[in-house]
């Protein structure tokens, strides 16, 4: 398979459009099979040029700074990496070029892939559908928007009975293959900032779907308001296979204390696992649901479920200090994922939120803050700012306007009661004063941890 794929890329001309982690592993993985073609390198970026990797290649050219999109049309592949935005360009006439590594894993390896796409939830359910396969004594890989590229691990495919790979709408947006088993956690609004419109969003995640066939398969959430409405008016050629709670008539549904599968009792909810909050019992029913589909030991599958523990920043328990307990779900970039967390926890007495502003309606978000028993909100900028004015200063509710995050995690130790919760959760992108959520999560665990 390796010498098709490389086959590809022979005696073309071919331009790595952005040099981050995905970028770099396109260009060493091609340099590996094709050492001395010409590659073209773009990206905004022009300290690139000084990479050590690159200074000793004679075959490679930059096109760098502000007009790195330009003249595309020139390549015969655009090798893209999914944070490259082409929101204000016109991609109709270089569209059948754009490849990227996901591209190639799908047209050559779609069989033994199970792919995971959501707004919210992806990667907590690719993870736990991967411990599962393990737990099974399976061959595997954890690949994709997880952080690990494809083809750093593209010699190891094709020992691999299944390929669990999570899938950024970034990711689809301009696949021509999907998955054999396709997963879609839920549908909120989100990435405004890197598509035209939250429509164009929504088609992208959902060529997970597009290209299926009558023996792949669809797995999804069906009380995702949205993503239900969206998958009704989708042509869907797979067997559909749905979840929910409540409705005896899906293939896979909680009800009772008890996650069913196929009319089959299989998952008692009371059993003592780490992923807490009903978010958490939906990513558990559709892993279930694929455990069904590969014919896996049930008893092995729900070791994995109860034994796997949450991701860093997704409800992260940081500690209990002086009486109060912290947590950090910096992840949650979007209202809904934030409303998610604080129901799981409870007893949340202090949250954190606020960042930037990517035009995301938070009129619900507002109202349900309002209506929320908890007694302090400390707003950061920018969105938590704008929220903040819209706010009801309902008797017995505190709210706090800081301009940082060390400013909030000192308010949050002063009036948030003992025996209870403070919760950090953004419903908001962390990029204004952070480098990623995973910035944001750690300076507020080390923040949490750091003495008066």
């Amino acid at each position: 398979m390796i010498n098709e794929i490389i086959k590809e890329f022979e005696n073309k001309k071919i331009v790595i459009l952005g040099f981050g982690k995905e970028g770099k592993s396109s260009y060493h993985f091609l340099r590996r099979y094709l050492d001395n073609i010409p590659l073209v390198i773009a990206d905004k970026n022009e300290n690139i040029i000084n990479d050590e990797s690159l200074k000793s290649d004679k075959n490679v050219s930059f096109i760098l700074g502000d007009n790195y999109l330009d003249n595309l049309e020139d390549f015969d592949i655009i090798l893209k990496s999914p944070g490259i935005s082409f929101k204000d360009i016109d991609t109709s006439k270089i569209k059948d070029k754009i490849s990227s590594q996901i591209q190639i894993l799908l047209k050559y390896y779609r069989t033994k892939v199970i792919g995971i796409t959501g707004t919210k939830g992806k990667s907590t359910t690719s993870s736990l559908i991967y411990d599962i396969i393990k737990n099974n004594q399976k061959k595997g890989l954890l690949l994709g928007n997880i952080g690990n590229p494809i083809f750093d691990y593209i010699e190891e495919l094709e020992q691999q009975e299944f390929l669990v790979v999570e899938l950024s709408s970034h990711q689809l947006e301009f696949v021509t293959y999907s998955p054999h088993i396709s997963i879609i956690t839920n549908f909120y609004e989100d990435h405004l900032d890197h598509t035209k419109s939250v429509e164009d969003y929504y088609k992208s995640k959902l060529n997970i779907v597009k290209y299926q066939n009558d023996d792949d398969y669809l797995i999804y959430y069906k009380g995702s308001s949205k993503l239900d409405t969206w998958i009704n008016k989708t042509i869907v050629k797979a067997t559909t296979l749905s979840v929910d709670f409540d409705n005896t008539l899906l293939y896979t549904y909680c009800s009772n204390n008890y996650i069913y599968v196929d009319k089959k009792k299989i998952y008692n909810i009371n059993d003592k696992r780490n992923l807490i909050g009903n978010h958490n019992l939906i990513n558990i029913m559709l892993a279930l649901t694929v455990s069904k589909i590969l014919n896996l030991d049930n008893e092995k599958s729900i070791k994995a479920i109860n034994n796997f523990k949450p991701l860093e920043h997704r409800l992260e328990l940081v500690g209990t200090y002086d009486g109060i307990t912290y947590y950090n779900d910096s992840i949650a970039t979007i209202p809904d994922a934030t409303i998610n967390g604080i129901k799981a926890l409870g007893k949340v007495n202090t949250l954190i939120f606020g960042g930037l502003n990517r035009g995301i309606d938070y009129s619900e978000f507002i109202e349900y803050l309002d209506n929320a028993d908890i007694d302090n909100l400390i707003c950061m900028p920018t969105t938590g700012h704008m929220i903040a004015k819209e706010l009801k200063k309902t008797k017995g509710k505190n709210i706090y306007i800081v301009d940082t995050l060390e400013e909030a995690v000192q308010r949050a130790k002063e009036v948030t009661k003992k025996g209870t919760i403070c919760l950090m959760s953004p419903a908001a992108a962390s990029y204004e004063y952070f480098k990623n959520f995973e910035e944001k999560g750690n300076r507020y665990k080390e923040l949490v941890k750091k003495e008066k």
